[in-house]
């Protein structure tokens, strides 16, 4: 097995993996440094309540999972998770983005992860 798609694999999986963080915190499931539990987003313009905010961290964990997948289906040379990897990374851009303040580096992977998709080998 070649070298890169581990190293792509592994930093799908560690992405993934931080996104539990939100979900850790924004379902009041436990206490993670550094985030604070709120029921805002868009940098407080945005008021979900606790059942939104909720929703809000188990999609989270949607993502989390789909990252996974990903890297699991790229290391077993499943063409699918071309797809799935471009669906997770959109869908988790969008969750960072609304939670810009705390999340702007998940915005840059994210981004990061896009460039690969469209540049990387489409095999």
């Amino acid at each position: 097995m070649k070298t890169f798609p581990v190293i792509i694999a592994l930093v799908l999986i560690l992405h993934g993996l931080i996104h539990l963080m939100g979900t850790v915190t924004y379902m009041k499931l436990g206490v993670v440094q550094g985030l604070t539990y709120k029921t805002t987003l868009l940098g407080g313009r945005w008021d979900l309540g606790a059942n939104g905010i909720a929703l809000y961290g188990a999609l989270w964990a949607l993502a989390a999972i789909g990252f996974v997948v990903a890297a699991v289906a790229l290391l077993a040379g499943w063409s699918w998770y071309r797809p799935l990897l471009l669906g997770v990374a959109l869908f988790s851009l969008a969750l960072t983005a609304l939670d810009w303040k705390v999340a702007a580096a998940g915005v840059v992977v994210n981004a990061v992860i896009l460039a690969w998709w469209w540049l990387g080998p489409h095999a």
